[in-house]
């Protein structure tokens, strides 16, 4: 009997996660693995992890996928998403405090990969154009186009797994009289370099974690001023003189702005936090998740199968509270119901099941209800699996510690450090104010920590 054959999508932390668990799986001795194919449309591994310049389009004419920026750091701890089998101690060869920016926080994602062995499943720059269905063969034929030979390519395979993520595709509100707005108007997607917005006056609409993180980093690289507009509810935090808080926009004028509580006030640039869209071009109707950001999508059995043909794997699609970790147990059990480790139960069951999630789902009310919903769900993925143990309702506990952390200080959370579900370290806490700490590269954020480099693992 031939090997299964499966067809990977996307080559960030979703993707990646499922190459490593069939990896995992190999190194374990496991025989009659599938044959895997991994499409990825940037010319590099990471996903949403790499830094590009680029906005708009990228080289090959494509959506440029990520939204990463220059001076991003961790918004949330670093114990809340350290790999079960891979910790930060592992890798950087000491403890380092709790919130690492993008260069240290990816220097570690990639440190897992042994890129030797992943490299040889990935097809770089070869964007999905068409996945479908034959009921009588029961495979799916997936399109691409490969840029690098320029030409289309059709192959068959048993299984495809959805990795592309879910925060690539801009939502931009229309609001009356932007289009005779003199300054620069974006969306969070392509928003690269906080020093554009030195000494200027911008106005963020949307009050969602890009709101907030772009609002703080801004204000810290030197803007006038920053105003957040939103829709339903004030974030609340005790902001700096310089950040502040409004109700919605109503229409524009010129430069300047009004609010639906009367008041007004001139902008340099408008930068939209508001969200991003599901997006699955590549899917046909009867394929296509559409769902809305949330902690349990419709239509997918234990979050992740594709409800009418589980043989259609989803991953990474929850807003994500838990992130690396549950990027792994989502690929470890899928991994298991493509190898025949685990049985998918008939569509009454699997619907059955998704029902009872769907409901707990409803009750949550707070954000602790919530970060409790997808831990149990990540417990119930990992109790199926080999997935090593790393304390999930521990790291529950970290993350509501967390919203209390930036409920008192907006500006100082990432000051704190943790204690690691996995090996029991407690993080330094940052040696300096995180407003202070201009230089965020990857060389300056270990020498400040006191993290010797000759202990590093490279993640070369």
């Amino acid at each position: 009997m031939s090997n299964k054959r499966i067809a990977i999508l996307g080559a960030g932390p979703s993707g990646l996660a499922q190459l490593r668990a069939f990896e995992a799986a190999r190194l374990a001795g496991a025989e009659n693995l599938p044959e895997i194919v991994c499409y990825e449309k940037q010319n590099a591994i990471g996903g949403m992890w790499n830094y590009s310049w680029r906005t708009g389009l990228d080289r090959n004419g494509e959506p440029v996928h990520g939204s990463m920026y220059r001076y991003l750091w961790s918004n949330g701890p670093k114990e809340c998403l350290e790999f079960a089998d891979y910790s930060f101690d592992e890798h950087f060869g000491e403890a380092i405090p709790s919130y690492p920016p993008r260069e240290v926080l990816k220097d570690y994602i990639m440190g897992r990969i042994d890129k030797q062995d992943i490299q040889k499943y990935i097809r770089f720059e070869c964007p999905v154009r068409w996945v479908a269905f034959d009921n009588d063969t029961q495979k799916f034929t997936v399109t691409v186009m490969n840029h690098k030979t320029n030409e289309q390519e059709v192959e068959e395979f048993d299984y495809v797994v959805v990795a592309t993520g879910h925060f690539s595709t801009p939502n931009m509100p229309y609001f009356q009289g932007l289009e005779t707005f003199p300054g620069r108007i974006l969306h969070a997607h392509d928003f690269r370099d906080a020093l554009e917005f030195k000494d200027e006056d911008i106005l963020l609409i949307g009050s969602s974690y890009s709101a907030e993180d772009i609002g703080t980093q801004c204000y810290k690289y030197g803007t006038k001023s920053v105003t957040i507009s939103y829709r339903t509810q004030a974030l609340g935090y005790d902001w700096p003189d310089g950040i502040k808080e409004v109700p919605l926009v109503t229409h524009f004028e010129d430069d300047v702005a009004h609010f639906a509580d009367g008041t007004s006030q001139k902008f340099d640039a408008i930068i939209m936090c508001t969200g991003y869209l599901f997006h699955f071009p590549f899917m046909p109707d009867e394929l296509r998740l559409q769902t809305h950001n949330c902690l349990y999508p419709k239509n997918l059995y234990k979050g992740i199968f594709w409800q009418p043909n589980p043989k259609l794997i989803y991953l990474g699609m929850q807003d994500q509270y838990f992130t690396f970790n549950m990027f792994d147990a989502q690929a470890w059990y899928a991994r298991d119901v493509i190898m025949g480790d685990i049985k998918i139960p008939d569509l009454a069951t699997r619907t059955a099941d998704e029902q009872e999630w769907v409901a707990t789902y409803a009750k949550c009310a707070t954000v602790s209800d919530s970060i409790d919903f997808q831990a149990a769900y990540i417990r119930d993925l990992t109790n199926a699996t080999d997935y090593p143990e790393f304390a999930v309702e521990k790291q529950g506990d970290i993350l509501k510690e967390w919203q209390i952390d930036k409920t008192d200080n907006i500006m100082t959370f990432r000051e704190k450090g943790y204690r690691s579900t996995l090996t029991g370290t407690l993080s330094p806490e940052l040696p300096e104010p995180w407003l202070d700490v201009l230089d965020d590269s990857l060389e300056h954020f270990l020498n400040m920590s006191l993290v010797k480099p000759k202990n590093r693992k490279k993640a070369s």
